[in-house]
């Protein structure tokens, strides 16, 4: 994470909006905060991880945070942090809470946003989860990035259980917690292991000898298969000729009968037929004609009916025609005079208006009156301020010449601690050469026990070993060789004629050879060479030791030489340091004079700052008079030109006066000309609806009128033309009975009652006639077909019965032919199964095995904790390079069997420790060296150009030479594109680094930065 830009406005003691830009911070690499205790400065970390994660170090939750991280002068806050991810993204944090106007302690909770920038937008995020946006948690994002003041150790004495947690978060260690994925595989596996063999145990009698029986079976029953279907065949054709006598027999005795009933319904068809000729003739002539005739009485009636209710309409619609006209002349005269009745109602709204100007002028007068006597105690009171602020700027310029420049006494003041610091450095430094000496003499006091020429004494000790091991490998040799003629000896005693020999196998063993009594001299033998390797074992040890102290030797050595180097550069320092002081009127070797003029001077600043508090607070007395009197006097001149304003209006409203005159009612009230207005404003709005209301009526009314007059007379038109179109129609019926020979219209209409389907009644008449002569034709053929043939019943039954019998037999050989076929493709089929079944089971089964093998490597997440270890040891050696040189390689971190850090320290030996025996100081350097470590490997990891965080205190805790070789440690990051930032009080940080912030605490304002 890169930090971009930082705004906060009413945090802590952050009173007025102030903005921080990173850019020229970070192009420094290395930059920091500076400012006195209690400042503000740690408060620029808590907003940032308070606008990130809603967390900070010193208050939480049950803390009452909002109210108490809000300034106490200000009654809302806000906070919006920018910055780039590891993705090299920009996002921008923000959050803001607002204190309740009715109760002071009632904060109400922050509101939080998160955006992302986009195409030069700020586009907002669906979450506020920090933890999504920048890859780490609050807690390991205070142990990675912003290292809170007093927390700088927490990483390194963190537990075991709690590291592995945190490097798994930031390396992302939890890809190699294969667990859980192993346990699935493994459950998985088993799952599918057990349904194997439960499959399996289906296939217990599937085998190849059963397949080939089934295979015999077969072709035994496609033999008996292949009989029955020669005799099904034979039978067959018989019984179908049998089948056909039959069927012709029984269809010329069907058609037979058929017939003789269909001849007894031959005269009613006829009968029908001609009654529906008469139908279809009096249909098509006469029923068009009886429809018409029908449909114009009916609508000569229904004409009738309409013009009664038409005329009746027209009566009522003139009556209400008559009406409206009296009542319009009634009203006329009164909307004549409306126009005059207008004029006198605007005119009594300009008279209202009048009356309400003239009392707003009497309320302007009196304000005019107040206001002027409010200017003169105003210009008084601004006499007496201005006469308080001379006679103080008199008494500051009388004190300020006593006073000595403050960035003197600074200079001054930065001269003489550093010259303490280098004094008590030399001290230490010397203390330091003097112990290292006297580590190097004990030493070489160890040396002399062994007697040895430290130059030589690997020549020497070479020459003793390799004489050590040649006579070890004579005295082996002699042990093998008495070893073999003890074994020999026992073979030969156990020699007997006839008995072959275990070595060469002769049956014959005529030169027994003899052996002498060895096992004493092996026992001899063996002991020599036990006294032999206890010799090679002491001199291999006496080595090392050697070595190990030599070692130390010249480490000490090597401290000894940096220590005097050290102290070399200390006292030209000090030299340097002296020849830097500059200021005439203070003495180099008096320091407690230069402390007795500087209480003296910060006394006179003190009655100076008084005095200027004071000039400050009249001058802003003052000013605030000076606003106050101009406020009055525009006040005046508004009430002044308002006044003016309602009078002429007043004027201009009286010439626009037509009908009324003002001095009829300048002394009446406003209320009762307000009555006299609306009484008038009623009156003439009822007249002007009323009148337009009726004409408007008279307007609708008079068209409708003669739309009812015009239908009533063609109403009247079509009545004589249905009568005229009626006659026609009887004549047209008279002359249709004499042409088709009907007496009267009664007959044709009885005729046409008894509705007789033309069509279907036709149809039916010739499918009849169609069915006769067809049954008459079909028996004259299959008399003449069968007339030499003869049926027998008993006959055609015994074939069907035998043709059955065959047709099961048929039946049953096939079914046995296909069970068993199906029997054997079954048989394959799950055999082919059984096959790929056993190679799946074999498979699984080595799953299994490889299975249970990895579920122990990653059982209890010990595959994490052994990677967490490596990176752990990985972060060590990182971390030494650093903390050796700091320590000037008296100390070195490394980690233990349990993952716990410890200290080796080479001035004891070497020996192991726990880091929380460490100083304060050293405390620091490790932690330091920890932490820069740390963002190495992080950087490394999400593959980022630059990587960055902040120190917040810890510098106070190192001398001067720490802090220095700190400080080059930290320079040397910006080689690496590391950016880190610092908060201290410390002076010798603050004049060593080029780019920083400076913190001051103003009483009135709060806390301010400014860029140095």
């Amino acid at each position: 994470m890169i930090p971009i830009q930082l705004t906060i406005e009413g945090l802590y003691s952050y009173q007025e909006r102030q903005t921080i830009n990173f850019a020229n911070l970070t192009e420094a690499g290395l930059f920091g905060i500076f400012g006195p205790v209690g400042s503000g400065k740690s408060s620029i970390l808590e907003a940032i991880s308070f606008a990130l994660y809603g967390e900070t170090e010193r208050l939480n939750m049950r803390d009452k945070r909002a109210y108490n991280m809000m300034n106490l002068k200000s009654n809302s806050s806000y906070i919006a942090f920018d910055f780039v991810n590891h993705e090299n993204k920009l996002f921008r944090a923000t959050r803001d809470f607002k204190r309740n106007s009715k109760k002071f302690e009632d904060v109400k909770p922050s509101s939080v946003t998160f955006y992302e920038n986009k195409d030069e937008k700020w586009i907002p995020l669906d979450h506020s989860d920090a933890e999504k946006v920048i890859g780490l948690s609050y807690s390991n994002f205070k142990r990675t990035i912003i290292i809170p003041q007093g927390q700088f150790k927490e990483f390194l004495e963190l537990g075991a259980a709690d590291r592995t947690n945190m490097m798994k978060e930031i390396f992302n260690l939890q890809r190699f917690d294969l667990q859980n994925n192993v346990s699935n595989l493994n459950a998985k596996n088993r799952s599918e292991l057990d349904q194997l063999q439960g499959e399996l145990k289906g296939f217990e009698e599937i085998d190849e000898e059963h397949i080939r029986l089934q295979k015999e079976n077969l072709k035994t029953e496609q033999q008996k298969f292949s009989d029955v279907k020669k005799q099904h065949l034979q039978v067959s054709e018989k019984y179908q000729q049998l089948k056909i006598l039959k069927t012709d027999f029984e269809n010329l005795r069907q058609k037979k009968e058929d017939f003789e009933k269909i001849s007894t319904e031959k005269a009613k068809i006829d009968e029908l037929e001609k009654k529906t000729d008469l139908y279809d003739t009096a249909f098509r002539i006469f029923d068009p004609l009886l429809n018409e005739k029908k449909k114009l009485s009916g609508e000569i009636s229904e004409r009738q009916k309409e013009l009664e209710i038409r005329t009746k309409s027209v009566e009522e619609t003139e009556k209400s025609f008559n009406l409206i006209k009296e009542k319009l002349v009634a009203l006329q005269p009164q909307f004549d005079a409306l126009d005059q009745l207008k004029i006198q109602e605007n005119d009594l709204g300009l008279i209202l208006q009048m009356l309400q100007f003239s009392e707003e002028i009497k309320t302007l007068r009196e304000r005019t009156q107040k206001g002027a006597e409010k200017v003169l105690e105003v210009e008084e009171k601004q006499k007496l301020g201005q006469s308080a602020i001379n006679t103080l700027t008199k008494e500051a310029d009388r004190l300020k010449p006593q006073k000595i420049e403050a960035n003197v006494l600074v200079s001054v003041g930065n001269w003489f601690v550093q010259n303490r610091n280098l004094r008590e450095l030399q001290q230490k430094q010397s203390q330091k050469l003097m112990d290292q000496q006297d580590l190097i003499s004990k030493i070489l006091n160890d040396l002399k026990v062994y007697k040895i020429d430290t130059e030589n004494f690997r020549e020497d000790f070479k020459l003793k070993t390799e004489n050590l091991e040649n006579k070890r490998k004579n005295l082996q040799q002699k042990l093998d060789h008495l070893k073999i003629q003890k074994e020999l000896s026992r073979f030969a005693t156990k020699l007997q004629d006839g008995e072959s020999c275990p070595l060469c196998g002769s049956l014959e063993h005529p030169h027994i050879i003899e052996f002498h009594y060895v096992d004493t001299e092996l026992n001899e033998v063996q002991e020599e060479i036990q006294l032999n390797d206890h010799a090679i074992s002491k001199t291999q040890k006496e080595i090392a030791e050697i070595e190990k102290i030599l070692d130390r030797k010249k480490i000490f050595e090597d401290q000894l030489k940096a220590e005097q180097e050290s102290f070399d550069l200390l006292q030209k320092e000090s030299q340097l340091h002296v020849q830097r002081f500059i200021w005439n009127e203070f003495s180099a070797d008096s320091e407690t004079d230069f402390e007795f003029k500087r209480q003296q001077s910060f006394a006179i600043e003190k009655q100076i700052e008084e005095i200027n508090q004071k000039i400050l607070h009249e001058r802003t007395t003052f000013e605030k008079e000076q606003e106050i009197l101009e406020k009055y006097k525009k006040a005046l001149d508004e009430f002044k030109l308002e006044e003016a304003k309602k009078e002429e209006q007043i004027r201009t409203n009286q010439s626009n006066l037509k009908s009324l005159d003002w001095n009829d009612y300048r002394d009446k009230s406003h209320s009762e000309v307000m009555k006299l207005h609306q009484k008038l404003i009623e009156s003439n709005l009822t007249v002007e609806k009323e009148y337009q209301a009726l004409i408007n009526r008279e307007k609708e009314i008079v068209p409708k009128l003669a739309e009812e007059k015009a239908i009533a007379s063609q109403l009247n038109i079509r009545i004589s033309e249905l009568t005229k179109e009626t006659s026609l129609n009887e004549e047209a019926l008279q002359v249709a009975l004499q042409q088709q020979g009907f007496g009267l219209l009664t007959d044709v209409q009885n005729i046409l009652m008894i509705e007789i389907d033309v069509h279907k009644t036709r149809t039916q008449i010739q499918q009849f006639r169609i069915q006769f002569e067809t049954l008459k034709n079909g028996i004259q053929e299959l008399e003449i077909k069968l007339k030499d043939f003869s049926y027998d019943q008993e006959v055609f039954e015994a074939a069907e019965k035998q043709l059955k019998d065959i047709e099961l037999q048929l039946k049953e050989a096939n079914d046995s032919v296909v069970k068993v076929t199906s029997e054997i493709e079954r048989l394959e089929k799950e055999y082919k199964k059984k096959e790929a079944l056993l190679k799946n089971l074999s498979e699984l089964q080595k799953r299994s095995d490889n299975l249970k093998i990895m579920t122990n490597l990653f059982k209890g997440a010990g595959f994490v904790q052994y990677v967490s270890s490596i990176y752990l040891r990985q972060l060590c050696d990182h971390a030494n390079v650093r903390f050796h040189r700091m320590t000037r390689n008296q100390l070195s971190l490394q980690l233990n069997d349990n993952n716990d850090f410890e200290i080796i320290d080479y001035l004891n030996e070497g020996k192991s420790r726990s880091v929380k025996t460490l100083s304060g100081g050293q405390a620091f350097q490790v932690s330091l060296s920890l932490a820069l470590a740390l963002a190495e490997s992080v950087q490394a990891t999400t593959k980022a150009d630059k990587n960055f965080f902040f120190i917040d205190e810890g510098f106070g805790t190192q001398d001067l030479e720490s802090v220095n070789i700190v400080f080059e440690t930290l320079m040397g990051l910006q080689k690496e594109n590391r950016i880190v930032g610092i908060i201290s009080h410390v002076e010798e940080l603050k004049e060593k680094i080029p780019v920083s912030l400076s913190i001051v605490k103003d009483e009135e304002r709060g806390s301010l930065i400014e860029m140095l």
